[in-house]
Parts: C-alpha cells; sequence; structure tokens
C-alpha cells in the first residue's frame, strides 16, 4: 500500500491536476469552433410557387374555323374584239401588272386593211352627201314657178338628205373600225396579281374562257363558314389570327360577316382581312382563330385550374400569403387561356400551376412570373 506522503503518491496527484486544468481550459475553445444551432421560421420554410394575376385578357383561338384563301375582288380579262390572231403575250402568272398595262398584243394586219377600205368608203360617202346637197340648193325658191315640177323639187331634197345620212352613217363605220383597231391590245383593267393565263400565241380571239384572272391589289383572304351560333359572336374589325398550311401564320381582321345564313347547312360566311404575302396563296386552305368577340375577359392560365370531384377551382393566395381554394366555372378557352365566367374577382393572384401540393391554409412564397422575385400580394 503507497503511502500519500510519499513522493511517488504526490507525482501522481500533481500530473492528474495538471491534465483536469488542461481540459478545463481546452473545453471553451472547442465550444468557439461550434456554430450555434439555426432555427428556421415558418416563413423560411414557406413553398415558393409562381403565382399570376385574374386580369382581363384577349382569348386567342376561343373560336376557330377553316376556310378558303380566295381574292377579296377578281378581275376576268377577255379581248373585246373576236376573229383576230394572238401575236405576243407579255404577261405570265405570278406577275404585278398595273391597270392599262397591255397584257396580250393581237395581230392588226386584218383590221388594218378594214380601217382603210371604212376610210375609203367614208369619204367616197361625205362627196357624194355634198353633190346631192349642192343639187338640191340649186332649186332652192324655184317652188310654184313652173321650171320643174314640185315632185323633181322634193326629189333633189330627198335625195340630198339621204346622201347625207348615208356618209354620216360610212363615218361611224369608220369610228367602230378604228375602236376596234385600238382594242388590239389587251390591257389589264385593274393593278393586282396575276392568278391565272389561259392564252397561247396563234390563239384566235373568241368569247368563251377568261384569258387571265387578276387579284385586285394582290388582295387575298379567308372566307370562313361559322355556324349560326359562333357567327353571332363575331363582329367587323375583330382580330383573327391565319394559321396557314405551311405552318405559318398571319395577322389579320373581320372585314365582312354575312347578314344571313345558309337555310340548309346553317352556316354564315365570314371574309377576313390579310395582309398581301407570297405565302399566302388562293385556293389554299387556313385555319381562323378568332380573338374573344367580347374583347377581353377575366381570364387565367389553363394550368392555373384544378379539377376534382368538386368541380373547377383555383388556389387563391391571400394577403398572408396563405392559399385558400375558390370553386370557378370556366367558359371560352384558347391560347392557354381560360375565361372565369364565375370565382375570384379582377386583381386576385393564385397560383400558377394547379397540380402542385397545397391545401387550404398552406403559407407560400409567391412569385410573378417565369424569374421574378418573390413579392407581397397586398
Amino acid at each position: 500500500m503507497t503511502n500519500s506522503n510519499t513522493p511517488l503518491f504526490k507525482s501522481a496527484s500533481r500530473i492528474a491536476m495538471i491534465s483536469v486544468s488542461v481540459a478545463l481550459a481546452a473545453a471553451p475553445l472547442a465550444a468557439c469552433g461550434r456554430k450555434a444551432a439555426v432555427t428556421e421560421t415558418e416563413a423560411q420554410r414557406a413553398r415558393a410557387v409562381r403565382v399570376v394575376k385574374v386580369e382581363a385578357r384577349a382569348i386567342t383561338g376561343a373560336l376557330s374555323a377553316t376556310g378558303v384563301l380566295q381574292p377579296r375582288e377578281e378581275a376576268a380579262v377577255l379581248p373585246e374584239v373576236t376573229g383576230y390572231r394572238v401575236a405576243k403575250v407579255l404577261v405570265d402568272e405570278g406577275q404585278y401588272v398595273r391597270a392599262g398595262q397591255t397584257l396580250v398584243q393581237l395581230d392588226g394586219a386584218l383590221i388594218s386593211a378594214q380601217v382603210d377600205q371604212q376610210r375609203a368608203l367614208a369619204a367616197q360617202a361625205a362627196v357624194q352627201a355634198e353633190q346631192a346637197e349642192a343639187q338640191a340648193s340649186r332649186v332652192s325658191g324655184l317652188d310654184g314657178q313652173g321650171v320643174l315640177s314640185q315632185e323633181a323639187l322634193e326629189q333633189r331634197r330627198f335625195q340630198a338628205r339621204a346622201a347625207r345620212a348615208t356618209a354620216n352613217a360610212q363615218a361611224a363605220a369608220l369610228k367602230d373600225a378604228q375602236t376596234r383597231a385600238g382594242k388590239l391590245n389587251v390591257s389589264a383593267p385593274v393593278s393586282g396579281l396575276v392568278l391565272e393565263r389561259n392564252v397561247r400565241p396563234g390563239d384566235l380571239s373568241a368569247g368563251g374562257s377568261a384569258w387571265y384572272r387578276i387579284a385586285q391589289g394582290g388582295e387575298i383572304e379567308l372566307r370562313a363558314e361559322l355556324s349560326e351560333e359562333d357567327i353571332a359572336r363575331v363582329r367587323p374589325g375583330q382580330r383573327v389570327t391565319v394559321v396557314l398550311p405551311t405552318g405559318s401564320s398571319a395577322q389579320g381582321t373581320v372585314r365582312l360577316v354575312s347578314p344571313q345564313v345558309n337555310s340548309q347547312t346553317k352556316l354564315g360566311v365570314v371574309r377576313v382581312r390579310l395582309p398581301v404575302r407570297s405565302d399566302i396563296r388562293a385556293g389554299g386552305f387556313g385555319r381562323a382563330l378568332f380573338e374573344d368577340a367580347a374583347g377581353q375577359s377575366l381570364a387565367v392560365p389553363e394550368t392555373a385550374i384544378r379539377y376534382d370531384a368538386d368541380g373547377a377551382s383555383v388556389m387563391v393566395v391571400g394577403s398572408d400569403n396563405r392559399v385558400k381554394r375558390v370553386v370557378v366555372k370556366t367558359g371560352a378557352r384558347g391560347g392557354g387561356l381560360v375565361a372565369l365566367t364565375q370565382g375570384p374577382a379582377p386583381g386576385a393572384v393564385v397560383i400558377q400551376n394547379a397540380a402542385a401540393f397545397l391545401l387550404d391554409g398552406d403559407l407560400v412564397r409567391p412569385v410573378f412570373g417565369d424569374a421574378g422575385k418573390p413579392a407581397s400580394v397586398k
């Protein structure tokens, strides 16, 4: 047994006291090296969600219809004189022409000879009329003097008038021949785009099918047919997006709404004015997406609508950033939007994605836009 007063016992005690002192001195240093625990608040734990406002928007595509592309006004070109050969064809399909521009030239050899012949006949008739009038003037004042019988006097006067009438007829025939000679150049009645050409050099001018078809001003519009119910929602001036067969689109406006509906098909015609573009071709098809006829409606994105056993609803974010389910009634759809005929008031903030797992009373951090900063909905 070791005595507490022995040198060995005293050394061991000193070592133990030094170890305790070192441990006590190191404890504050270790505590300084550890971070204090951070407690998150409920607001910090709130889920960030994208939100949109319930506001008036134009719903494009809520009403749609297909139709055919056709010229707004089409002009047909035919020769005004018949029986003459085509000498030259100056314009082909796809070209733009101006009013009065020569499209076809006819061979004028035959009409030129007719004009010369008629000019000679008119001159001859004019001389004969002058001669007859001179003979009639020489017997004026001889009535009742017995120099010539009254019958002879009247005959000269009648011959003078007849000769003058013949001269006038020949002059009119000359004018007709000259007019027909001026029609040897077949010209465009309007300015526009040549859609079709049906004439070749050597053809004989005659009545029948048109030589050219011209879209006046190059304007092509969409002729769409809508049901009796839908056409009541369309008005002149309404904006329309027309999707072409190529996949491209053109912005147009309603030019004309038919005042009547076909009694058999119950369809009415709507004509949509389109811009003049090379990819808008007559005879093709187009799909018209009409903006909402009422102008603008309270609407939200389609993704904001939630459907369950109780019907359609949206999740509204209150001023305290807590969500609440609100039942809605939907209307027209188009362009990714849904009109709300019944639901939250204008300006209300709703969750953009209805698929988000949220319950009534959940606290959220609303984010407006695709990459916006969290914002208060107050």
